[in-house]
């Protein structure tokens, strides 16, 4: 052995006796989660149990944080048009775009030693643009135009515009090229489903957060231990089992019954049965409510030739009487959404319009889009046709089937027929609403980061297809000029002020068209023990898993 191994053992050995010294204690931490992830693929899919579990694993260039504040996660110091670390270029079509220099932190190794360095961004971005990856947020990736390295802890990024977020790099996470790029370079169409993350997850050199994933028991169960070439906080944990059970009060039964220790509030009971459960068990557990940009909505598959008709779409938001469901099952605690932009947020707009409750308002339209014909309680057209629409969410999640429950009463009171069909969530989330298979009406919640662009939920150029390999958000298949117009406006727009009157703009915009109908301002339940501190929800985006490290257990 060479006297740089031998140091280099010896200084790993330290370290590894300090990561056990600091955590002689060390236990497991069994938390209970409503989803089984899709995949564990950092850029394909967008699951919350699947960010949840691998936040864990592995962490993007940026994130905001729980007091909504940009930071670097990866790098060392966010780049800033300020500090010249960002810098506006010309671009040879006359345009302006801005290159962007990050350096990765000195001491970041992939779970089998590996340096995480410049190269495996490159990769990533090699992916995340490739039209055959089938990476679902691919747009940010587009615009990269390319990426310097410099050396293998720092590399510029050129972008192909100048933006208000251009320094927010939330989902471009490090890929490692030492093992996922063979198998990338066989065959990006086949990637998606040959990627190690898929064919090997318990694989050690593809984390490099304080956890790599140790063992995946699939629909059931992922467990994960600390990862030895974590150089931050030790963990306080040994394990981190996470527990899919799909069906609410199930997890709230294991919970009661000591199979599980938490049940987490991104991936939990719904703020009904977390208000029943304080009143119950208040004194054993901590129950937080925390309200975020949880956005539950119906995605309307504007293919349907029903729903085309904006006076359908009216007539189905007027018929749902959204207030008595948040106050009857909710307590009041979860707020009608009146678009797509939280209250919380800074560029929300009290001013847009909102449909209030009215059935008569509904019938009205109803007669007028032509489905005046009732027979046996449901609306039929001229040609004879029933309107009947189904209705899909994550099979198991109560407070959702309630919900349909609701809806599906209110509908047919003006006539509307509606199925309700439910599927797992892997299949629901990975195949059905990905593929736009719903049918017409698909519940589901989006989970956004503090004044996100919708950029690949409603641009025009965002819509999942085959023949783009299922790229893209907007799911409900919704296209028009202007709403693509206002997101590109806002997105260049470095004006704060100005910057508002545009969101106003596409607030209104989203209320007038309905490209989806939404439902209420999710507030998530925490169920923690008493001994477990340093948890922080943040209410957006970045799930409380982000910061594990923090976590510990006090008797």
């Amino acid at each position: 052995m060479t006297l740089r191994h031998k140091l280099k053992s010896l200084a790993l050995a330290g370290f590894l006796l300090a990561l056990g010294a600091a955590t002689a204690d060390a236990r497991d931490l069994r938390i209970g989660i409503s989803q089984f992830p899709s995949n564990l693929h950092p850029l394909i899919d967008s699951m919350l149990a699947k960010t949840y579990t691998i936040a864990m694993g592995t962490r993007p260039l940026t994130n905001h944080d729980a007091n909504w504040e940009l930071g670097c996660e990866v790098c060392t110091e966010l780049p800033t048009l300020e500090n010249g670390q960002a810098v506006i270029e010309p671009l040879e079509d006359g345009s302006e775009g801005v290159a962007i220099t990050y350096e990765i932190k000195p001491d970041l190794f992939w779970g089998d030693g590996t340096p995480v360095t410049s190269e495996d961004f490159v990769f990533s971005w090699e992916v995340g643009r490739h039209p055959e990856a089938g990476v679902a947020a691919s747009e940010g990736f587009r615009r990269i135009l390319s990426i310097d390295v410099m050396d293998e802890k720092r590399f510029v990024v050129h972008v192909d515009r100048v933006t208000y977020q251009y320094n927010v790099a939330n989902s471009f996470y490090p890929l490692p090229a030492h093992i996922e790029r063979p198998i990338f370079d066989a065959s990006p169409l086949d990637y998606r489903n040959r990627s190690a993350y898929e064919t090997d997850s318990a694989n050690p050199g593809l984390y490099f957060g304080p956890y790599v994933i140790a063992e995946v028991v699939q629909g059931s169960q992922i467990t994960l231990t600390r990862n030895p070439e974590w150089r931050g906080k030790a963990p306080a944990f040994e394990r981190v089992i996470l527990r899919a059970i799909e069906n609410t009060s199930a997890l709230e039964a294991n919970l009661l019954s000591g199979e599980i220790d938490m049940i987490d509030g991104d991936l939990g009971l719904a703020i009904d049965q977390g208000i029943a459960f304080e009143e119950r068990h208040g004194e054993r557990f901590n129950v937080i409510f925390k309200p975020g940009l949880i956005y539950e909505h119906l995605d309307v598959l504007l293919d349907n030739e029903i729903l085309t008709d904006l006076r359908v779409r009216k007539a189905l938001i007027l018929s749902a009487d959204r207030q008595a469901i948040t106050e009857q099952l909710f307590g009041g605690r979860q707020p009608v959404a009146h678009s797509n932009v939280s209250p919380l947020d800074w560029v929300y707009d009290e001013s847009v319009p909102t449909y209030a409750y009215d059935p008569d308002a509904a019938e009205a339209l109803l007669d007028e889009a032509g489905w005046s014909d009732l027979r046996d309680g449901v609306r039929h057209n001229a040609a004879g046709e029933p309107l009947r629409l189904r209705l899909m969410t994550t099979a198991g999640n109560r407070t959702r089937e309630l919900v349909q429950q609701v809806l599906q009463a209110g509908w047919k009171q003006v006539g509307i027929d509606v199925e309700i069909r439910n599927e797992p969530p892997r299949v629901f989330f990975g195949e059905t609403v990905t593929k736009r298979e719903y049918g017409a009406l698909a519940l589901f919640a989006w989970l956004s980061a503090p004044e996100a662009v919708p950029l690949t939920t409603l641009r025009s150029d965002q819509v999942p297809t085959e023949e783009n390999a299922w790229i893209g958000q907007n799911y409900t298949g919704y296209a028009n000029p202007e709403m693509d117009r206002l997101i590109d406006a806002i997105e260049r727009e470095l004006d704060r002020e100005k910057r508002a009157a545009l969101w106003s703009d596409l607030q209104r915009l989203y209320a007038e068209d309905l490209p989806a109908i939404p439902l209420y301002w999710r507030a998530s339940t925490y169920i923690l023990p008493k001994e477990l501190k340093g948890v922080q929800p943040s209410g957006h985006r970045a799930t409380t898993t982000q910061r594990i490290e923090d976590w510990s257990w006090e008797e």
